[in-house]
């Protein structure tokens, strides 16, 4: 065999390693319902902060641990604990995305997307 055959074979079989890893590490969105069913697996799971209970923040204590309650589209609610320090317009946030696996009957997050309410009206929307 040629040298280039060896280097092209050599290349292939690390993008297809490279592939087969991304495709089992991924993470996909989910409900709670899931995370409980699979627990060594990361989701992305999309909800909202239940504002009525507790939300737990103490940097004193440990500054990047964060927990409160989210409700997931399904209805579903589950404690979250945040490995990070509370964002900073957590609470004006209008739904949640959290990224990370469910352990000892809470979900560990390791990062959170908010999707804040806009800062444009409907109205000024309608008259540009």
């Amino acid at each position: 065999m040629k040298k280039t055959h060896i280097i092209g074979i050599v290349v292939i079989a690390i993008a297809m390693a490279v592939l087969v890893y991304t495709m089992n590490n991924s993470a996909t969105y989910a409900d709670f319902q899931a995370a409980i069913q699979k627990p060594n697996k990361e989701f992305h799971v999309v909800g909202k902060v239940n504002k009525s209970k507790a939300q737990i923040y103490d940097p004193i204590v440990n500054a990047n641990e964060f927990s409160f309650f989210l409700v997931d589209n399904l209805g579903n609610e589950q404690k979250v604990i945040l490995h990070k320090s509370k964002p900073q317009d957590f609470d004006k946030s209008e739904q949640i995305v959290l990224i990370g696996k469910m352990h000892d009957g809470a979900f560990h997050a390791n990062d959170i997307l908010m999707k804040c309410p806009s800062k444009y009206s409907d109205q000024e929307a309608k008259t540009s």
